[in-house]
């Protein structure tokens, strides 16, 4: 099992309850991005992968490395797409679960906007990350982690 961070865009709240949960746990952390990501000294499971630059190659890169069993922490709604296709426990930083009855309508929200950008509307950009979206995001990650966890301890010993 595997955690897996989209890093370009993380929010710094977002890596360190993540890497609470590594470090305790012992778990592989991948943070991936277009340039190179600090990681916590001295913890061997997590690590940072500087993709090329260029559109959508962290992205790729998580879809073609992560497998089922392991989570994605991303707000790029067409990666999450793709991760829930292939059956990859995903959530974004603020905490939603990404899975097969609400990606649809996610995918769809966020094309309208692009539309609406596209034609010249100003719509502004996220709210401010904050302390409720960090306790929302901790309680579903640690929630997920605890089943992925569960069920990998079950595979194991079967």
């Amino acid at each position: 099992m595997k955690i897996w961070i989209d890093a370009d865009a993380a929010p710094r709240p977002v890596k360190d309850v993540v890497f609470r949960a590594a470090r305790k746990n012992k778990l592989e952390t991948i943070l991936v991005a277009n340039q190179s990501i600090a990681t916590p000294p001295g913890v061997s499971s997590i690590r940072s992968i500087a993709v090329r630059h260029g559109a959508n190659e962290a992205d790729n890169y998580i879809a073609e490395h992560a497998e089922p069993g392991d989570m994605v922490i991303t707000a790029d709604i067409p990666l999450a797409e793709r991760l829930v296709q292939q059956a990859i426990v995903t959530i974004d930083p603020r905490g939603e679960q990404y899975h097969a009855d609400n990606i649809a309508s996610r995918l769809s929200m966020r094309d309208f906007m692009d539309e609406l950008r596209g034609a010249g509307a100003e719509l502004g950009g996220s709210r401010p990350y904050n302390d409720v979206d960090k306790r929302e995001f901790s309680s579903t990650f640690d929630r997920l982690l605890h089943r992925l966890m569960r069920d990998a301890s079950r595979k194991a010993a079967d």
